[in-house]
């Protein structure tokens, strides 16, 4: 049998479909698209991620075989690097805050991570999740993905996700909306599509708490306006996949205006997607209504509910945090 024309897990990164989100689509008279980022093999964006970093450090010689993975994340870049590592023959220990979702800590372990819980420090702290994981790095010569410093982040979206988008768009695309983790998905994704059309409106979305909006809009990062549920999104400092990016708007996206569009797209387009993609879409909306009829958007559909059952699809959860379902998306268009 020929095996060439055959692959392993990690060749299937990437190449998602764009979904048109047809209700908001009609009602701002905008083509609204959510690339499928949850149809990856380790169900993220962040597997773009894993795959870009890991293949990086490879050319380098910082990656051998049967070596060892450690990183800081809020969980999916940590899946996407055990899915990713287990199909190049690598180990990881993947250090997650304790406020992060039982349910992807619990997966991590299922995928044969080792996994390390640590208290939620801010990045100042010594113990900040991400600074565990360097000082693991050097202490047992391991490689640390680095995921918001190592621009290889970034470089993957713009050999990926970037071009994707313009090909699938048939260069049509007129904005592209995303939120801020490690700044790769934004930054990459806006270096291409800004080479290929200087005209195309980039935005980032910015849950409260965090500092983008603010580093976009005012330049500083001096920001304490609240806070979010939203995981895996909502950077407070300009990393190094961040250097450089400017984009045309940004907005504040309360988690009720996520949430409302969660469901919607739940119950009438058959999409179960994270509070991170919410936020997104909205975003996708506010420009939308800023740029007028006709625009075609494309956002990040960043992960599926499915790692969030308890809580974001939670009725007791949400009622204990003030949160509501059964508001109607016409709400958000003023």
């Amino acid at each position: 049998m020929n095996t060439s024309h055959y692959y392993g897990v990690d060749h299937y990164v990437g190449n998602t479909p764009l979904i048109r989100l047809r209700r908001l689509s009609e009602l701002t008279g905008c083509e609204i698209l959510g690339k499928a980022e949850f149809m990856n093999p380790g169900g993220s964006v962040k597997d773009r991620t894993a795959l870009g970093i890991i293949q990086d450090a490879e050319e380098k010689g910082l990656l051998r075989p049967g070596g060892t993975i450690v990183e800081g994340t809020a969980g999916n870049t940590g899946i996407g690097l055990t899915v990713i590592g287990h199909a190049r023959g690598y180990h990881s220990v993947i250090v997650i805050p304790e406020t992060q979702s039982r349910e992807k800590i619990d997966l991590l372990r299922t995928l044969g991570a080792e996994v390390l819980p640590v208290p939620e420090q801010p990045y100042s702290h010594a113990n900040n999740y991400n600074h565990v994981a360097q000082r693991m790095a050097e202490e047992k010569g391991w490689f640390w993905a680095n995921q918001f410093d190592n621009t290889a982040n970034r470089l993957v979206h713009y050999r990926t996700t970037g071009p994707e988008i313009w090909k699938q768009t048939h260069g049509e695309v007129t904005g592209f909306v995303s939120a801020v983790g490690t700044g790769g998905t934004l930054a990459g994704t806006t270096l291409y599509l800004k080479e290929r059309h200087p005209k195309i409106a980039i935005g980032c979305a910015d849950p409260y708490g965090a500092a983008m909006w603010s580093w976009f809009t005012k330049g500083n990062t001096a920001i304490n306006d609240g806070d979010s549920f939203a995981e895996g999104i909502g950077q407070g400092r300009v990393t190094k996949n961040l250097d450089g990016l400017a984009v045309d708007a940004a907005w504040r996206i309360p988690d009720q205006d996520a949430l409302t569009i969660l469901y919607q797209l739940l119950r009438e387009e058959g999409l179960f997607l994270g509070l991170s993609s919410g936020i997104n879409v909205a975003g996708a909306v506010r420009m939308a209504l800023e740029l007028g009829r006709g625009q075609t958007i494309v956002t990040i559909l960043c992960d599926s509910g499915a790692k969030y059952q308890s809580r974001i699809f939670n009725p007791e959860w949400l009622a204990a945090n003030g949160l509501r379902t059964d508001l109607s998306i016409e709400t958000l268009l003023g």
